[in-house]
């Protein structure tokens, strides 16, 4: 062999082995020009778009989002509420979403939201457009090839619908404008093709890219959002430097100059009465928190204040836990409906602080991975949640410290309790669905959001007891380091999951994210037998799982006795000091499996199945016997 081939062949070699887990991506650069009249709540807007082909498929057509259409009457988002409503869930609970039940159907024409494109070329060319409610579908005139770089260039127009989901103006908490989903979008193309989903109720899926965003607006408004405001010095409002003279142009407007690098989406929401606090973190990005102000409120005002000290305290624990925080800033800001969270910056409703962890927390599991929330709405919300309860639960303590009190720490799971319940009412409730429904498709909004929220965080907690609390820990930053920027699926979780854990997990991810299955163990029966005392554990439910015995005994010693699950092809290591024994794997088309010890019988006082509560078991009545001989 020529000795430069065998150096090619070695050096691919080598780049093989170290090349990082990656797929093709496209790649957007948005620059949009915007004014905003506030008397009649109108837009008019420009946009030149760099649009990256990187795949290798030849793109005969784009789709391209107007998210407000939706906010007009007979919408199919007012259709789909108003259809679900007529759902009774519980105890006489209409099943539509509270903050939107019929009140679509009822907008005013000046009320309505919509986006209409009023021009659209590609390189210099105008093309053929048919709009479909909330997708404006786009005939390309030519095709985009493999690796070609095209411009799209728009004229656009909007108005601002009453604030009803989300986005919109005049919301009940007093802000004038909450601006998401707010401009023309180009949808994103992957692996899977084009996802044109319309919307129709909630969770979204971008392009990553670069955003230069100009928004003229009257001088008196203040305005948060995405991005950074390179223009500082002359708007000034709190963003100037500290010590720098503000020198603002004539007129009766400003306009705002934001760019915002490697984001999939672009808030920004504007008040005449906004309040800005500015927070520097240390060794860490500079905080904004910007809320409607409300005179004489000193309780208001220190409410919010309470948002920017507790995001400067539980940064650190973030970093630490989850991984580094890429941007320069981050926004609270105050408007929409409840907590939605964007690139760099998130919309609340009110100052609660469990809301606002869980939108900062978005960064980490969904802003920073940019995964297909339509498909995969538990890898966003679940893992937020299972993340948020660890964040409060790290507040509580160190505010406790602050204060000289003693936090009770709670051990696992306890501080995901709520989420545990919530699932175990869904499956009471015979509405569970298979976690891989799409978002919009659910039958009720009750079985998605504890889908998506509860089961979701579930997952994650139940993951630490099958691998063991201090590797899933190691699963968390490592997945994302690995993938954040890059709109990784469930496989890519699991993969990430097995190669740290050394076990196999598909077996995990079939059952608790495919199926409806659930987990049920008991305790059988016991005997004595050959001098041995023995216990009986049988699988009740569909769902094996590995199974950790405590046994306890009148001298108050305790063992644990460990059975890992067949399917895992590994067991997990010793999580504390207790005497532990490991069994060989419990095959699942077994439903029995006997435990056996030394001791009588009679010197037995209780046994219990997974005493930490990890695994979701629907029935754990079953799981502690306790003796009284």
């Amino acid at each position: 062999m020529p000795k430069s081939i065998l150096f090619l062949l070695c050096l691919c070699i080598t780049a093989f082995s170290f090349a990082q887990p990656d797929r093709w991506q496209q790649r957007i650069k948005y620059i949009m020009n915007v004014n905003m009249d506030v008397q009649t709540n109108r837009f008019t807007g420009t946009q030149k778009i760099e649009y990256t082909n990187n795949s290798p498929d030849t793109l005969k057509r784009m789709f391209i989002h107007l998210y407000w259409n939706a906010f007009q009457p007979n919408s199919m988002m007012d259709a789909r509420s108003r259809e679900l409503g007529k759902k009774i869930i519980g105890n006489n609970r209409q099943d539509w979403d509270g903050r939107v039940k019929d009140r679509i159907l009822n907008l005013k024409e000046n009320e309505i939201g919509y986006q209409r494109v009023k021009s659209l070329k590609i390189n210099g060319i105008v093309q053929t457009t048919e709009e479909h409610e909330t997708i404006l579908e786009v005939k390309l005139l030519k095709p985009i090839l493999p690796k070609q770089k095209i411009v799209i260039e728009t004229a656009f127009e909007a108005q601002v619908p009453v604030q009803i989901r989300r986005s919109g103006r005049d919301a009940a908490n007093g802000v004038k404008f909450s601006m998401s989903q707010w401009y023309p979008k180009v949808c994103e193309y992957d692996y899977e093709g084009w996802h044109p989903t319309p919307y129709v109720a909630r969770e979204f899926y971008g392009v990553w890219g670069d955003y230069d965003v100009n928004i003229t607006i009257d001088k008196n408004y203040i305005i948060g959002g995405t991005g950074y405001l390179t223009n500082a010095s002359q708007i000034g409002y709190g963003y100037e430097e500290e010590g720098a003279k503000v020198v603002r142009p004539a007129g009766n407007t400003l306009t705002w100059k934001f760019t915002a690098p490697n984001v999939h989406d672009f808030v920004w929401a504007a008040d005449a009465e906004f309040k800005h606090i500015v927070r520097k973190v240390k060794n860490g990005p500079t905080l904004h928190v910007l809320y409607n102000y409300k005179a004489n409120d000193a309780k208001n005002d220190a409410a919010w204040q309470t948002v920017a000290d507790a995001a400067e305290t539980v940064y650190p624990f973030i970093i630490k836990t989850f991984g580094d925080y890429p941007y320069k800033q981050y926004s609270f800001i105050q408007g929409g409906d409840g907590g939605m969270e964007y690139p760099m910056a998130t919309l609340l409703n009110g100052p609660g602080l469990g809301t606002v962890f869980h939108e900062w927390m978005h960064t980490w599991f969904q802003m920073l991975m940019g995964t297909n929330e339509s498909l995969y709405a538990w890898m966003d919300e679940g893992f937020t949640e299972f993340a948020t309860d660890r964040v409060e639960d790290y507040y509580a303590t160190e505010t406790a410290k602050k204060n000289g009190t003693v936090y009770k720490d709670d051990k696992l799971p306890l501080y995901h309790s709520a989420n545990y319940n919530s699932y175990f009412n869904l499956v009471k409730s015979r509405l569970e669905e298979p976690m891989t429904t799409h978002a919009d498709h659910f039958n009720t909004n009750y079985a998605y959001s504890i889908a998506s929220y509860s089961k979701g965080c579930v997952f994650m907690s139940q993951l630490g007891y099958i691998v063991g609390e201090q590797t899933r820990n190691k699963i968390l930053p490592e997945y994302y380091r690995q993938w954040r920027f890059k709109h990784p699926n469930v496989n890519d979780f699991i993969r990430v999951a097995e190669k740290t854990s050394g076990m196999q997990l598909d077996w995990y991810k079939e059952y608790w994210i495919n199926t409806t299955k659930t987990i049920d163990y008991a305790i059988d029966s016991l005997w004595e037998e050959g001098g041995k005392s023995k216990i009986s554990i049988k699988r009740v439910g569909e769902i094996p799982m590995p199974v950790d015995v405590v046994i306890t005994f009148k001298d108050g010693t305790q063992q644990l006795h460990y059975v890992p699950m067949y399917l895992m092809f590994g067991s997990k290591s010793a999580e504390d000091s207790m005497q532990r024994k490991v069994y060989p794997a419990w095959k699942w088309t077994h439903p029995v499996y006997v435990i056996e010890f030394d001791k009588r019988l009679s010197e037995l006082t209780s046994v219990e199945i997974d005493p930490t509560q990890r695994m979701a078991d629907v029935d754990r009545k079953n799981n502690k016997l306790e003796l009284k001989w």
